[in-house]
């Protein structure tokens, strides 16, 4: 659980740090690097850092 956990976290900054930067510059890094939802691997590692947040949501609440 750990190594899942590890991954999680990473995903979670990544995302936040995509989120900074958009809010702050209008830069999304998903899309200029992996097409965003137009692509199927933008839509995955979106889906990806969505289920990181879901993950650490019921880590926190649950541990």
């Amino acid at each position: 659980m750990r190594i899942i956990t590890a991954i999680a976290s990473i995903l979670i900054v990544l995302g936040a740090l995509n989120w900074g930067l958009y809010g702050i510059s209008k830069i999304d890094l998903v899309e200029n690097f992996f097409g965003g939802l137009k692509s199927p691997i933008g839509k995955a590692i979106y889906i990806l850092i969505g289920l990181a947040g879901l993950y650490s949501l019921f880590y926190v609440i649950f541990a």
